[in-house]
């Protein structure tokens, strides 16, 4: 070991930069981040890898595109009410009573 170290082109930060990856500031429920920290334990991995690929599965459930078959569900659930509203029946009426 050296007497001195010279640090005068010493730079801050991480040793080795990630690529991909940046470095936030956030703050998580006390109760969320206990469970992480458990979980993750048990895994044998870390709690921020967790935390990422929890994230990561769920943009990926919510961003799939509309379907034929979730289109379909859809309008099966949000027709009757529409079909019902009091505003649909005025304008249908108005619409057989033009001749459409």
């Amino acid at each position: 070991m050296r007497a001195e170290y010279d640090f005068s082109k010493g730079k801050r930060g991480a040793v080795i930069p990630q690529k991909g990856k940046t470095r936030i500031s956030i703050f998580i429920d006390n109760a969320v981040l206990d469970e992480f920290r458990s979980r993750a334990e048990k895994a044998g991995t870390g709690y921020q890898t967790m935390m990422n690929e929890a994230l990561r599965r769920y943009l990926s459930s919510t961003d799939l595109p509309v379907t034929e078959s979730s289109l379909r569900q859809i309008l099966r659930q949000e027709m009757p009410q529409y079909l019902r509203s009091p505003t649909t029946r005025s304008r249908r009426k108005a619409r057989t009573s033009r001749g459409h």
